[in-house]
């Protein structure tokens, strides 16, 4: 039998995480406005984890068993950060499975088919990207080209946190070939936030209605009113 958290065990317990060290933000009151136009009552900020070393080192425990369960440590020739926020993620996870590890950039530095790529990438090598998190999985266009244009086979992505609320994510994850596997979703949040009376039930109540329908609520609130 496997030694290994089940994966309710694991969401439920990063959750519980992200909540602690405040890398999760819940207003309704005042929406945050983000760069892409979404009003939204909740805010998630995963660059802190790197700063509470207790709660990283469980984080990144549960993603190498997330690994493990869901691709295999043999799927695995190496992992790619997405820069900025993936980078120490994808450097713990490295370490963890022995693995070499690159970096990719938003941008190309320089020429040639492998300018958007820090380190040794050989061709054929089965890359995994690693990022902090996803909503709509878009961006993710961008680093799964960059790795591929260099020669990498990327198949699979990972990333601490997935919103868990834009049907369009596994649509664009579908259209690039690519599973996209995570810790844990707004859904697993809110559980446990009512559960352990994190914030008021109007709050939770309020949030539950964005999760439930985030186009609707940024339309009233002032932001996109379309994907």
């Amino acid at each position: 039998m496997s030694s290994l958290p089940d994966q309710a065990t694991i969401a439920a317990t990063a959750a519980k995480i992200l909540l602690e060290i405040k890398a999760l933000h819940f207003n309704a009151e005042t929406p945050f406005i983000f760069t892409s136009g979404w009003a939204s009552p909740v805010y998630t900020d995963c660059r802190r984890i790197v700063s509470f070393p207790r709660a990283r080192k469980a984080l990144m425990d549960f993603a190498v068993a997330t690994i493990e369960r869901e691709i295999g440590y043999e799927a695995i020739d190496a992992v790619a950060g997405g820069e900025t926020a993936g980078i120490p993620f994808a450097a713990w996870i490295a370490d963890r499975l022995e693995l070499p590890m690159q970096y990719v950039r938003k941008k190309p530095k320089g020429f040639g088919r492998n300018a958007q790529i820090e380190g040794l990438l050989t061709e054929g090598q089965r890359v995994l990207l690693v990022e902090d998190l996803a909503t709509d999985g878009k961006s993710k266009e961008n680093f799964v080209t960059a790795l591929r244009n260099g020669g990498a086979q990327v198949t699979d992505t990972f990333v601490i946190f997935h919103y868990g609320i834009f049907p369009q994510s596994k649509v664009n994850m579908d259209a690039i070939g690519v599973r996209l596997h995570a810790l844990c979703t707004w859904w697993d949040v809110l559980k446990v936030a009512r559960e352990n009376r994190y914030f008021d039930e109007n709050t939770l109540s309020e949030v539950e209605k964005f999760l439930n329908d985030p186009v609707g609520w940024s339309s009233a609130h002032g932001g996109k009113s379309s994907m």
